[in-house]
């Protein structure tokens, strides 16, 4: 799997990560700061993990001592979510050929009807604001461009591993952790170049922060059971911590480019990166327009104080139309 990943996104092979790091202090956040902020990543969890509370002795330091043994040993995390199937590397190696043309870009994107629907569908969004509705694969791919095209291919790719969960908890939780990451993915390469990072980049660690998330899901389901998730302010925060860091340890074993597996390591922290900073500011804005479409109250007022360049992001994370 990990070949693969590498033969799709390019890049030299990530340096060896060791113990978990340290808490750091997070970095202010950029999306409605005071008066009226909030704390995001509390109430998205709060959000997937539903209202109930758990009642009795919750094994919340059990949950927390299985994640950091799972960070340890990223190779077991790994197994917990599905692996990539190996799918469309012709295309990304055509996509690399400035010989390809569109003609043949199209034909080749047309043997999988799949990908037309996901293609056609892209260049209906919000995002691209077409004058018309476009029908036809010729003027999708003309409207999309190539690092459109990249970047579908990459969600295309990645869904699998969000899209198909067993357990309760990670079964109800998979599709709002994959409409949040696919928006945050958009947003964090729109907030890229101001920030001085790469825009594809940025997109594919959009794609991948969650991933640890969905395997603390699956691993609270196992501890579990049938009861519901601890909700206390530390837990939760303990949990999203590991969460992240599993997922940054999995990016560097599925050999993703280093600078994307250093900005979901530090996203949100003084230390982070350029690419680290586009990646936090989408990841709250994405969070942001999830709870806002899912009626959350919490989320009008800080979503009413965004800045100009923020909310021009923020508009672009409509759903898509069916």
């Amino acid at each position: 799997m990990k070949n693969w990943l590498a033969r799709l996104f390019g890049g030299p092979s990530p340096p060896e990560r060791s113990a978990a790091p340290a808490q750091k202090d997070p970095a202010p956040s950029n999306v409605a700061d005071a008066p009226h902020s909030l704390d995001l990543d509390l109430v998205f969890y709060r959000w997937l993990a539903g209202s109930t509370v758990h009642a009795g002795e919750a094994p919340e330091q059990l949950i927390l001592d299985e994640l950091a043994r799972l960070a340890r040993q990223p190779e077991a995390a790994a197994e917990l979510v599905p692996r990539v199937p190996a799918v469309i590397p012709q295309l990304l190696r055509s996509l690399r050929d400035d010989a390809m043309s569109a003609s043949d870009l199209a034909r080749q994107v047309a043997q999988d009807v799949t990908l037309v629907v996901e293609v056609i569908r892209e260049v209906n969004s919000p995002y691209y604001r077409a004058t018309s509705k476009v029908s036809n694969i010729e003027g999708a791919l003309m409207l999309l461009g190539q690092n459109g095209l990249r970047m579908l291919l990459a969600r295309v790719a990645f869904r699998p591993i969000i899209g198909a969960q067993t357990g309760r908890l990670a079964r109800q939780a998979a599709p709002q952790i994959w409409s949040q990451s696919e928006r945050c993915a958009l947003a964090a390469s729109m907030a890229a170049p101001a920030s001085g990072a790469n825009p594809f980049e940025a997109y594919l660690a959009g794609l991948t922060q969650n991933v640890g998330l969905i395997v603390a899901f699956r691993l609270v389901d196992q501890v579990l059971g049938a009861a519901a998730l601890p909700q206390s302010d530390a837990f939760a925060h303990a949990l999203l911590d590991s969460a992240r860091t599993l997922s940054a340890r999995i990016a560097t074993l599925w050999e993703l480019p280093p600078p994307v597996c250093q900005a979901i390591l530090l996203a949100g922290q003084r230390e982070a990166t350029p690419l680290g900073q586009a990646l936090h500011e989408g990841d709250q804005l994405a969070k942001l327009r999830v709870l806002l479409d899912a009626g959350v109250e919490d989320a009008e007022i800080p979503a009413a104080t965004l800045s100009g360049e923020q909310k021009r992001i923020f508009d672009k994370l409509q759903p898509a139309e069916e």
